[in-house]
């Protein structure tokens, strides 16, 4: 018996799975409300009270930070989990951390076709090669899974904290008006649920569209991303819809930098919470023409293939599939 993990900020979630030959059958699968632990440790032995008579050969879980050494202090949780300790207060052999970017991009290799929705359809070359893997959710997430010859490796980063690279006069204004909040604004600060309404709160300062009382009124009733971004798809009102005109762009030119980097000749992936609900937005052609506007290596990217991850599973299943590795 294997347990994957997906922790997050808002929830964890733990599942156990029979192993059939690195054929994964899930046992079971419990949720819990992260802010309502102090320690990982609490949700773990609540979990595993209740299955104290399997036997656990393996654990790897996905989280949200950057793990060192085996050893991780959550992003948004006041959690530090560490592989050894684990190890040893539950006597289970193997214990692996993994970002939770770097567990979702291994769940990817995962998901069947009908999962996953094409942006792209691309050349890709006969060998297999990298493949890139960016999510924009509550932040922004940026992996890699690096080709060895064999087998597919997954590699953390912070890429979504690195800097903004504004491509046009509208986008150096959105520069400036984030920096003089901010100081140093990164890709996660557009390319996130705050994020959206961070280039809202822009375009409306400019003049450029009006905001009339109604929408006034909506936003200060809910999450106003996910406000600005159903009125944007619905086409009520154009601040709203510019502001997922932006959004879009800059994800497309963002993504498009981390296949350079990555040189990810068979794919780039898009993860996180916000794509499959502006998919129709990203598959109007605003996300790849600025996904291929790169200069002299715009050929090059037109050949990689662009796909949407659909299955908000991904980081679990990356989890329990590289537990079975373990």
């Amino acid at each position: 018996m294997i347990l994957a993990g997906d922790i997050g900020g808002t929830k964890t979630i733990l599942s156990l799975y029979r192993n059939h030959s690195g054929s994964l059958e899930q046992v079971n699968e419990e949720v819990f409300k992260s802010q309502e632990f102090s320690q990982f440790e609490k949700v773990l032995n609540l979990f595993l009270e209740k299955y104290k008579n399997e036997k656990i050969g393996a654990i790897c879980i996905g989280v949200a930070g950057p793990v060192k050494n085996g050893r991780c202090e959550t992003t948004n949780l006041p959690w530090v989990l560490d592989e050894k300790e684990i190890s040893k207060a539950w006597g289970i052999p193997k214990v692996k951390l993994l970002n939770d970017l770097e567990a979702a991009a291994y769940g990817m290799l995962f998901l069947p076709s009908h999962e996953m929705a094409e942006l792209n359809k691309g050349t890709p070359s006969s060998g297999k090669g990298n493949i890139a893997v960016i999510a924009a959710g509550t932040g922004l997430g940026e992996a890699f899974l690096c080709w060895n010859g064999s087998d597919y490796i997954p590699i953390a980063s912070e890429g979504g904290h690195t800097d903004f690279a504004p491509q046009s006069d509208q986008e150096i204004e959105l520069l400036k008006f984030l920096r003089s909040e901010l100081g140093h604004v990164s890709y996660e600060r557009i390319l996130s649920g705050p994020g959206i309404f961070n280039i809202y709160r822009f375009l409306r300062a400019i003049g450029s569209y009006q905001e009339p009382d109604w929408l006034k009124e909506r936003l200060q009733s809910g999450d106003p991303s996910a406000t600005i971004t159903q009125i944007g798809l619905a086409g009520e009102n154009d601040l709203c819809v510019e502001t997922l005109n932006l959004f879009a762009s800059i994800y497309g030119a963002e993504a498009g930098n981390l296949a350079l980097k990555a040189l990810s000749i068979s794919g780039v992936f898009i993860g996180g919470g916000i794509a499959p609900k502006i998919f129709e937005k990203l598959e109007d052609g605003t996300f790849m023409k600025a996904f291929l506007d790169k200069g002299r290596y715009s050929k090059l990217l037109k050949q990689i293939p662009v796909k949407v991850s659909l299955n908000s599973r991904a980081p679990l299943i990356g989890a329990a599939y590289y537990t079975a590795r373990l």
